[in-house]
């Protein structure tokens, strides 16, 4: 039994506007509405489709179709170039931009983002959408050579990056050929018993009691690590991993030190495929990662957060800020992580090598394997494979393999250096 993926059952309170609201009142020196000025005025005006966005939105055309609002918003879907416009999703960040999160959240837009769901089926309630208030959360942290790695504390999936963090500390990267297949079995071994920690116990904390103290000690990663045998992959499963998402993410820092890592999310492509009738809203399918297990910590409950996939993250260097990165991806964004860590730290590579080198992704559709970009050598490969584990070559730079954008901090210079992964579309800007 399982949650579907489309249609209205997924669909769960969205929590995007409160937290633009939250990180501005607190952090922001702008209103909310300067904030929403260029996403109105792209909405209206339209913007150019990109050929990356372009063959997404032509594999989600059959789940668009299946909802009308949904298909006279985003159907037919443009071909590389073509201009497309939201002027429903425009008129309804006006609303928001003059109102604030209070204009989503209740009154008469509520009530139409309720009435949308529930005539599709579903569940979501006006008094659900009014309940809604975001959090502010201290995230979870590790040591990983020095460096201290923070995550997104549960609900999120940071967990499984720090895990896998603490399991390779204990084998030295740092002089092991980069494409040694012992190095790259390390890392995938490890970030396996991360994914299996992470779907075991990342769920709601308000109410699940995570036992991070000790899954996040170094006791416990040792005794993880006992579990990895050289030349031989371990016979367990890794969660599974869906190949497209909505998400976008980005990191930003100013002159005076201040550094963001933000990221928002529908989960799937067009997330659940329902678009409420005139508002362009399209709504997310994060209730698809609750689990229906008896007992289970993320079982579906009513007033309970899901198990997140989206994980921005820093490192500190001494006390102090050295990165803002994040990797776009579904449940390949703590993989991300720790290989785009491992390659900074362990290999001392520059922010754009880091996020450009090739990357593995373990996954257990069909039953386990791992993802393998082409850019690895065959030989690596193929030892990989006499290692026991089931390697799956695909296109090197496929989204697959997620997309990462990274800014690095010297303190020394005061120098930002960025870098943006060619796996998605993005870019390293100063001004």
């Amino acid at each position: 039994r399982e949650i579907p993926l489309t249609g209205p059952l997924p669909v769960t309170v969205p929590g995007t506007v409160s937290g633009w609201a939250a990180l501005l009142e607190r952090c922001g020196t702008l209103s909310l509405a300067e904030c929403l000025a260029p996403a109105i005025q792209a909405a209206e005006e339209g913007f150019a489709v990109s050929e990356r966005i372009s063959a997404g939105w032509q594999r989600s055309t059959e789940k668009l179709a299946r909802d009308e609002a949904a298909a006279q918003t985003y159907l037919p879907a443009p071909r590389p170039g073509e201009i497309h416009h939201q002027p429903d999703l425009a008129r309804t960040f006006r609303l928001v931009a003059e109102g604030g999160a209070d204009a989503f959240y209740q009154g008469p837009l509520a009530r139409q983002i309720a009435a949308a769901v529930q005539a599709r089926g579903g569940y979501l309630a006006a008094e659900d959408l009014a309940a809604h208030t975001a959090t502010w959360d201290a995230p979870i942290r590790t040591a990983y050579r020095g460096v201290e790695i923070l995550e997104h504390p549960p609900n999120g999936q940071g967990l499984a990056a720090l895990l896998a963090l603490n399991v390779v500390e204990g084998y030295d990267l740092g002089n092991m050929d980069y494409y040694d297949p012992a190095r790259w079995h390390l890392l995938v071994e490890a970030m396996r018993l991360g994914m299996v920690d992470a779907g075991r116990y990342v769920a709601d904390p308000a109410l699940v009691d995570v036992p991070l103290a000790e899954l996040l000690s170094k006791e416990y990663a040792a005794g993880r690590r006992a579990l990895i045998q050289a030349g031989r992959s371990l016979p367990l499963a890794a969660p599974g991993s869906p190949e497209h998402r909505d998400t976008a993410y980005l990191a930003v820092a100013d002159a005076r030190g201040n550094a963001v890592s933000f990221i928002n999310s529908l989960y799937y492509g067009f997330g659940s495929g329902l678009v409420v009738p005139g508002t362009g809203i399209c709504m997310q399918n994060r209730g698809a990662c609750f689990s229906l297990e008896p007992g289970h910590p993320n079982v579906l409950a009513g007033g309970k957060r899901p198990y997140h996939t989206i994980i921005p993250a820093m490192a500190l260097r001494d006390g102090r800020l050295w990165l803002s990165f994040g990797v776009m991806g579904g449940f390949m964004q703590p993989q991300g992580h720790l290989q785009v860590v491992v390659n900074m730290v362990d290999h001392g590579l520059d922010p754009q090598a880091a996020l450009d080198a090739p990357r593995f992704r373990v996954d257990e559709r069909g039953g386990p394997r791992v993802a393998v970009e082409t850019a690895v050598p065959l030989k690596t490969r193929k030892a990989l494979a006499a290692f026991g584990h089931r390697v799956v070559p695909e296109t090197t730079f496929d989204p697959g393999f997620g997309g990462g954008q990274i800014i690095a901090f010297d303190p020394q210079t005061g120098v930002l250096w960025g870098g943006s992964d060619p796996r998605k579309d993005g870019c390293a800007v100063g001004w």
